[in-house]
């Protein structure tokens, strides 16, 4: 061991931790002039104070008697990085696949069958599946101020009679206008089973149900029919 690098040592740790020479002294219970020497390579500390040392300032003892703190390994730092630039790629890779498959889509406007309901929204299909949007219904028919404590929309497909629920929105929050209502619902149906073609004319439809605060309900079915029939659709 060369007492000199070893005192240059202790030197440089007692600066990194910003202690003088007095307070290192303190802090082992020894004069500052004993400190002094060490760190000018004419005298070292016994053992147990270099243990101490050692442990206090998280430097091995190889570390100390060597005069240098060796450089850390940087393996776990490296694999860390390559599995975050891995999974990078990844969902870059995934991104380009999504979009790819959704350029394969087409699209098809809804709207309402029914005079006291203007509705917008869309079927967006590919040869396996559709999606529908429903993102603004408006009420038009004869002026309708009553205030409802609940009112549910839902979505339905109608198939050999028998209708099949395949999205809902329930507010009942507060008391309010069903034109109000309306003005915050939105519908969205991914990824369903069913291609567009598969659709039968008015075989999508809305029911409305707004219950007033004596419990009485005033149910609207409001039928959806397609812009472009898709009776033709992807064949």
């Amino acid at each position: 061991m060369n007492q000199e690098n070893f005192g240059k040592f202790i030197k440089e740790i007692r600066k990194k931790n910003n202690l003088t020479q007095k307070e290192l002294a303190e802090k082992y219970n020894v004069t500052y002039q004993a400190v002094s020497k060490w760190e000018n390579g004419k005298n070292m500390p016994d053992m147990a104070l270099i243990k101490q040392m050692s442990e206090d300032f998280n430097v091995s003892l190889e570390e100390m008697f060597e005069g240098k703190i060796k450089k850390k390994s940087n393996h776990k730092k490296i694999f860390i990085i390559s599995l975050f630039i891995v999974l990078i790629i990844i969902i870059i890779i995934l991104i380009v696949l999504l979009q790819r498959e959704d350029s394969n889509f087409s699209f098809k406007t809804l709207t309402s069958a029914c005079g006291d309901f203007n509705i917008s929204g869309n079927i967006a299909y590919n040869d396996q599946k559709s999606s529908i949007y429903i993102t603004d219904i408006e009420y038009c028919g004869e002026e309708n101020n009553e205030e409802y404590e609940e009112i549910e929309c839902t979505l339905y497909e109608k198939e050999n009679d028998v209708a099949k629920e395949i999205s809902s929105s329930v507010y009942n929050e507060k008391a309010v206008t069903l034109e109000e209502y309306l003005q915050t619902v939105t519908l969205t149906v991914l990824d369903y089973q069913k291609m567009c073609k598969e659709y039968a004319d008015n075989s999508l439809y809305l029911t409305i149900d707004a219950t007033d605060k004596d419990g009485k309900t005033t149910t609207y079915n409001v039928p959806l029919s397609f812009e472009q029939s898709c009776s033709h659709a992807l064949n």
